[in-house]
């Protein structure tokens, strides 16, 4: 593995390379409560803060994100529409009804709902008979729909999570990461803007039973627009968030408060530090050259690296001396290299957090060099190769 540094990044920024190594506790930039933590800047995907972001924990209600991401799809796609109206088997009824004393938007037994007015018990009402009713319309039975979930979830890149069921009630081999959960609500976002709103929705009226939305983002001036909470035995309270002002958008998933009230406020405070303690950044230009890749057996020593068009990172207003950033890449490149191949990428730290990974690409075609100096390069590689 390869390591250039890119002096106009360095020079603009700041960075001391040697710094990548900066403990813990010196890089730390907010701290949160919460066992597990993952905040991203919307627009750029720019990492604003991770803690434990990678460890496994039951999702709980926040799996319903993934079954309406399943459901959503659908719909784009035209498989569904919000007309389509389903059946409440027994099974969803106890399931997840008024007889089994979770969160319900108490569809009654047999009987036929529209798919909008399910999606609203499901992202306002966090309804388990609404989950169970989808899943079953959709895929025949609730176990071969968590499969469905589970293929869709790795489709979109979520490859820590494992779906057992439509609502998140407690299953063995059920899990997924708050990071995962993040980019989930990232591309809920992004992939779905005529349905995004049903996760802003404050209240919902089905069955003459009015319930409010338990996300307490929604019930601030903060900006909050969604998504989803849920608790578990063994990981405590969670929640997935989105807050947008300013022009600015947050999104975040915690994991492992105490209790709804601890939760209420860590989300708040952490979103509300991410909105005002970054700004964004232009630190390269599109088809601005980043850096240079070294090339074996080439007609030059090195390909000059580009990113698809201009770099955007959200970088901390403060604290800039805990920026770090490399090119990485496996190398030496064997020639020929052609323009527009992707070499590797340009890694950006915020303290020890990867903030950002942007694609690189050769920006010229190297042709393969004359035999003196294909002969010089491996005579270089054969002396020095084994010490990278």
């Amino acid at each position: 593995m390869m390591f250039r540094s890119s002096l106009p990044l360095v020079a603009a920024l700041s960075v001391a390379l040697a710094m990548v190594g900066v403990s813990r506790a010196a890089a730390q930039l907010f701290e949160t409560k919460a066992a597990q933590a993952y905040m991203i800047d919307a627009e750029t995907g720019t990492v604003l803060f991770s803690k434990d972001a990678d460890a496994p924990i039951q999702p709980a209600s926040l799996a319903k994100l993934m079954t309406l991401e399943v459901t959503f799809n659908a719909v784009k796609s035209g498989r569904l529409k919000l007309d389509d109206t389903f059946v409440v088997s027994e099974h969803a009824w106890r399931t997840g009804g008024a007889p089994s004393g979770t969160s319900t938007m108490f569809a009654a037994l047999k009987s036929t709902i529209r798919l909008e007015d399910l999606i609203q018990g499901v992202a306002v009402q966090a309804a388990n008979d609404g989950c169970i009713v989808i899943a079953e319309g959709m895929a025949g039975s609730e176990q071969n729909f968590a499969l469905q979930m589970t293929e869709r979830a790795h489709q979109i890149g979520l490859t820590a999570s494992t779906f057992v069921n439509a609502t998140g009630l407690p299953a063995d081999g059920q899990q997924t990461t708050v990071r995962d959960l993040t980019n989930l609500a990232l591309h809920l976002w992004r992939d779905y803007p005529d349905l995004y709103h049903y996760f802003g929705q404050k209240d919902f009226l089905w069955n003459k039973i009015r319930q409010q939305n338990r996300n307490p983002l929604l019930s601030t001036d903060s900006g909050g627009d969604g998504l989803a909470v849920g608790a578990s035995e063994q990981n405590g309270f969670g929640i997935v968030g989105s807050i947008a002002k300013d022009g600015k958008r947050v999104i975040a998933a915690m994991s492992g408060l105490a209790n709804d009230r601890e939760r209420a406020e860590e989300a708040r405070k952490l979103m509300e530090w991410g909105l005002r303690s970054f700004e964004k950044t232009e630190i390269f230009a599109k088809d601005e050259v980043v850096g240079e890749a070294e090339v074996f057996g080439g007609e030059k020593s090195g390909v000059a690296l580009k990113a698809k068009g201009p770099v955007d990172i959200f970088l901390p207003i403060t604290n800039r001396d805990k920026m770090t950033a490399r090119i990485v890449y496996n190398g030496p490149l064997p020639a020929p290299v052609e323009e527009g191949q992707q070499v590797g990428a340009l890694k950006v730290w915020i303290g020890d957090t990867l903030s950002q990974e942007t694609p690189l690409y050769a920006a010229e075609t190297i042709g393969v060099g004359s035999l003196p100096r294909r002969a010089l390069d491996a005579a270089e590689e054969l002396a020095v190769g084994w010490l990278r």
